[in-house]
């Protein structure tokens, strides 16, 4: 009789199912509402946290990521809960201090986290050793993960081969590591080559061995089964309703493939079934963020561009934010161009983000005509050592100007950054003093600082932060059939009131915004506009600020009290609009996005290509630059603000 060996499930429907497939925008009350079943799934673990779900929460949903953490331990008690640690990056984009590491894996143990999968973008150890000294003094499970990575179709060449990966493995373990996960962000792991990793794996190291693969090249499933077979301990699926396309395989099609094996997971079918028609019913509330660019469910492009899946889904939304979608294509053609300028990194988070954005930047502008902050740092060596060194050219263009040097470090990266927790604890005193908030604001100190504003009162959440609901969804519905059927009419001189809700709406394409009031009954529908792709220049006359969206209803529940002895400052007013003369000089956007500061004044002088903003945009940091040189006239935005592509920022007086 065969000795009964039953591979293990880690589940990943409530953190990178999602964010691969609909950009991390699952919401925790449809968590709710399969976490019974999930929890008497027969799953060995579910990856709930971490990655790009506490970005997320804070900037997008208005969900504070330590209370969703506290929430799905209460919800899951009988399974043990996983997050993704992006290594000294934690869930940001760049690295952090000693002390924000340490203070950050001490909270997340503390709100239900038992094991912390951590990796570095670049596999470069060094950046595991705070990760790892943190989470020992927890007595939490580290999982050391490497990301893997190819320059050639299969695995193998000079740079990613067998040896690179047992001995990162064998390197990792003496760090502490209590077992090791590849983690396959893109679906490029070929099933033979799986079953020939998985066994050099099985005899390099005695801890077990985990697999996280993606879908997106349609090899996930069989790369499973062939880990399998190879003695795999651990393998990452999801529930299918948000599986297959770029996320994980789906569970149930191996549940049924590994029945009465060996290695059978003794997972129930009928409730991974039930837990898939609960999460379908409420899956069109998030149908905006799927990718429908195309019919097919996989992209063999990837066996080319080895764009793992979240990162995929943002370059969709990324480009059609931008009115760009058109150039996809030609992004997919400069990504792995990008990739190599940058010395063959990992594409994953941050590397994929730094990667994917100066890809899209150098289609839109012109090759390394914009080079975001993030990359900069990378460049001179903030991130850690890239698999091969970086060309040349691009690290002169990068580091041309850069404010630490023109020469690269060559230490473990954190070992240049100086504490953050105290100076963070100030800045926020005067609205809050706990340590989880603190630690928001540290690692988004943007985002992080304008979702704490919304959390304690300070500040009425935008419309665009609220939920959708199933209503919505069928209003929508509604409006599309209407306007397919030509039963819309534009109607002007409409006032906007309080009880209007806008909606998106895309109509073979073409976009439109659709007002809708509720007086009773059916929805009146108030106004219908198309919305232009390319937004008008602005008249010479003045120079208006964009609008700002429209307040949110009340949240039903009362927003923590913020302290009453330090009141928040008063956020600085919005300049008034300049007045642009004949001459004047526009520095516009060149793409939606935060404004984060100012380089400038008022009456400084400016050379051509000199920064004069800096905005966030595509979670990275970039200047705009002077189109000539002149003197700053004004702003027409406070710092903070959001802005849109094409929004005149600054006017700037020819000499």
């Amino acid at each position: 009789m065969t000795k009964k060996n039953p591979v293990l499930i880690s589940d990943t429907t409530f953190r990178d199912s999602h964010q691969s497939s609909f950009a991390t925008r699952l919401r925790i009350e449809d968590m709710e509402l399969v976490a019974e079943d999930m929890n008497r799934a027969g799953f060995y673990s579910m990856e709930v946290w971490g990655g790009a779900t506490f970005d997320v929460c804070s900037r997008f949903l208005n969900e504070d990521p330590w209370e969703r953490a506290k929430t799905l331990r209460k919800i899951l008690p009988d399974v043990k809960l996983s997050m993704l640690l992006r290594g000294q990056n934690l869930v940001g984009y760049r690295n952090y201090a000693d002390d924000v590491v340490d203070a950050f894996v001490e909270q997340a143990a503390e709100v239900g986290i038992d094991i912390f999968r951590v990796f570095d973008a670049l596999n470069d150890e060094r950046n595991f050793e705070a990760a790892f000294k943190a989470i020992k003094k927890t007595g939490k499970h580290i999982q050391g993960t490497i990301s893997y990575s190819l320059t050639e179709n299969r695995l193998g060449g000079e740079i990613f081969n067998i040896d690179y990966y047992t001995s990162k493995a064998k390197r990792i373990v003496e760090m502490g590591a209590d077992s090791i996960c590849i983690k396959d962000m893109a679906g490029l792991l070929n099933p033979y080559d799986a079953f020939e990793l998985i066994t050099a794996l099985k005899k390099a190291v005695s801890v077990p061995i985990q697999l996280h693969t993606h879908y997106t090249s349609g090899m996930g499933s069989m790369t499973l089964l062939k880990a399998v077979e190879a003695g795999v301990d651990i393998i990452d699926t999801c529930i299918s309703t948000f599986g297959l396309r770029t996320s994980q395989p789906a569970i149930e099609p191996i549940v049924a493939a590994l029945r009465d094996t060996d290695r059978d997971p003794g997972l129930d079918l009928d409730v991974l079934l039930k837990i898939a028609g609960k999460l379908e019913s409420i899956s069109p509330k998030y149908r905006k963020f799927r990718d429908t660019t195309k019919m097919s469910v996989i992209d063999t492009g990837v066996l080319k561009h080895q764009i793992p899946g979240g990162m995929a889904t943002n370059l969709v939304s990324q480009l059609r934010e931008l009115q760009a979608l058109d150039k996809l294509p030609l992004v997919y053609e400069e990504l792995p161009k990008t990739r190599a300028d940058l010395g063959f990194p990992p594409l994953v988070t941050p590397t994929s983000q730094m990667v994917g954005t100066q890809a899209v930047q150098n289609v839109l502008f012109g090759r390394y005509k914009i080079i975001p902050a993030q990359v900069k740092d990378y460049v001179y060596g903030l991130y850690g050592r890239p698999p091969v060194a970086i060309n040349p050219e691009v690290q002169k263009m990068a580091l041309a100007g850069y404010a630490k040097g023109d020469k690269p470090i060559t230490c473990r990266a954190a070992d240049m950054l100086e504490p953050e927790m105290e100076k963070a604890a100030k800045d926020i005193a005067g609205i809050t003093t706990d340590v989880k908030d603190i630690l928001t604001y540290v690692l988004f100190p943007i985002t992080g600082l304008r979702f704490l504003k919304w959390k304690y009162g300070l500040e009425t959440p935008p419309q665009e932060v609220m939920p959708v609901t199933l209503e919505d969804v069928r209003k929508e519905d509604e409006l599309v059939k209407k306007a397919l059927d030509g039963e819309l009419e534009e109607k002007s001189g409409v006032e906007k009131t309080e009880a209007m809700r806008e909606f998106n709406v895309f109509v073979n394409d073409a976009p439109y915004k659709v007002m809708v009031e509720e007086v009773g009954g059916s929805p009146v529908i108030s106004s219908v506009r198309r919305v232009e792709r390319r937004a008008p220049e602005v008249k010479k006359e003045a120079v208006k600020p964009a609008a700002k969206p429209a307040a949110a209803p009340e949240p039903k529940k009362a927003a923590p009290a913020a302290p009453a002895a330090k009141p928040e400052p008063a956020k600085a007013a919005k300049p008034a609009p300049v007045q642009a003369a004949d001459g004047d000089i526009s520095i516009k956007s060149p793409m939606p996005g935060l404004l984060v500061r100012y380089e400038k004044k008022p009456g400084d002088s400016v050379e051509k290509d000199e920064p004069v903003v800096t905005i966030e945009a595509m979670k990275m940091q970039m200047a705009v630059n002077a189109p000539e040189a002149g003197i700053v006239k004004g702003f027409n935005f406070a710092e903070g603000d959001s802005v849109a592509k094409d929004d005149v920022i600054a006017l700037i007086t020819r000499r």
